[in-house]
């Protein structure tokens, strides 16, 4: 409802009821119940799948009568539950509609259209809030940002999306309250990133992010990284994505490993000078206990699947495979199932560093546009600058040696 009032076009639609999970589950036989925080109903047709969600009601405070029968279910279990900062780590409790607008976030979801009769219900001027364009927190925000710290996140992206300025009793207590990040659950907070992060508009989301100091709550590896603002970590970042804001407005496909590589790479190359100069190793060893290092802290935070990480492992690797082209590895890298998204990291690294990454990715441009046997020249040529790759010491050689 509130994106057809401000002109856009709809992703989805929220179905929501007085009917519970349990009693939606018994009308249809395809339905299964998911949540344990809130519990929802997956109503399955086919390949879509219709989440439908009962109306909340207000449960007790942290002051009042934890054994009131309202916030218990048939098994004596506590519907409801807030831990000692305030947040809500479980709200089962079922209300009516006029509750359920209540427990809203903002008052531009607190809006229902009801298909009976075509009526919208405004229960919290949100159509005022859509007419001034502005995204104002039902209740008081930091009571609010405590039961649930996503919210933050939700007001940035909104904003962003929406094209809705934060009014400022909303925004202020986000400033003190963003460390309270900490306490949500990664793997919650990996699907709010890419929806933050992939949502066509990334860059000026993590501007926004960074702000309010949410951006330094999601990657702490990253952010004092970004403290100048003439830094090529920044420049990075901010053309990376740029250039995924590009491909998604165009339709094209995306992998969220991509953006992860990305944001983790400069806290992976500082990582890798400490190995090398506290620990005395070599830049391989050291690359690759430096990967491991920075992919186990940030999982920490945003729980990245490994279908994800094993990507960005193999885009991070691919960097230093790059520059070896002699012999038949130029032509074996180019089968390389991830050589793609591989060159294109190069790419933007040449594009902000200059120098001989910019030289190398540019090789890498024009080799691919070639035939085989022009390609065959480029290598000659390359030989013949840079003198071949390194001789091979023969290890037979040197076990003769030794022998004398």
């Amino acid at each position: 409802m509130r994106d057809i009032l401000l002109g856009k076009k709809p992703k989805d639609f929220d179905v929501t009821t007085d009917a519970t999970p349990e009693q939606v589950k018994e009308l249809f036989r395809n339905c299964r119940l998911i949540g344990r925080r809130f519990r929802l109903a997956h109503v399955v047709f086919g390949r879509e799948i219709i989440e439908v969600a009962t109306f909340r009601g207000h449960h007790p405070s942290q002051d009042e009568d934890k054994e009131n029968d309202k916030d218990k279910d048939s098994k004596g279990q506590n519907l409801s539950k807030q831990s000692d900062h305030g947040q809500l780590l479980r709200d089962n409790v079922f209300g009516s509609i006029e509750e359920d607008a209540e427990r809203r976030d903002f008052t531009v979801n607190a809006m229902y259209y009801n298909i009976a009769d075509y009526s919208i219900h405004d229960f919290a001027n949100g159509m005022q809030a859509v007419k001034n364009r502005q995204i104002t927190m039902i209740g008081d925000p930091a009571t609010r940002y405590r039961e649930d710290p996503v919210r933050m996140l939700r007001a940035v992206r909104f904003s962003v999306k929406l094209g809705m300025k934060i009014s400022p009793e909303t925004a202020k207590p986000i400033y003190e309250l963003a460390p309270l990040m900490a306490n949500i659950p990664p793997a919650r907070l990996f699907e709010e990133v890419l929806k933050l992060l992939l949502s066509g508009q990334g860059l000026e989301t993590y501007k926004l992010l960074n702000e309010f100091g949410l951006f330094e709550q999601l990657f702490p590896q990253l952010t004092p990284l970004l403290k100048s603002q003439n830094s090529r970590e920044l420049a990075f970042i901010e053309q990376v994505l740029m250039n995924t804001d590009n491909r998604i407005n165009s339709d094209m496909k995306v992998t969220p490993a991509f953006i992860f590589a990305a944001l983790l790479w400069y806290p992976l190359e500082e990582r890798c000078q400490q190995h090398m100069v506290e620990g005395g190793l070599n830049h391989f060893d050291a690359f690759n206990l430096a990967l491991s290092d920075v992919l186990h802290r940030q999982i920490q935070r945003i729980m990245i699947p490994k279908r994800f990480t094993i990507t960005v492992r193999e885009i991070w690797q691919l960097q230093q495979r790059l520059p070896k082209r002699y012999g038949r590895r130029a032509f074996q890298m180019l089968e390389h199932p991830k050589f793609r998204a591989a060159y294109d990291f190069l790419l933007i690294r040449g594009q902000i560093e200059g120098g001989e990454l910019l030289e190398l990715s540019q090789w890498w441009t024009d080799f691919q546009n070639l035939n085989p046997e022009q390609r065959q020249g480029m290598l000659k040529t390359l030989r013949d600058k840079e003198g071949g790759p390194p001789k091979r010491r023969s290890r037979y050689r040197g076990k003769k040696k030794a022998a004398q």
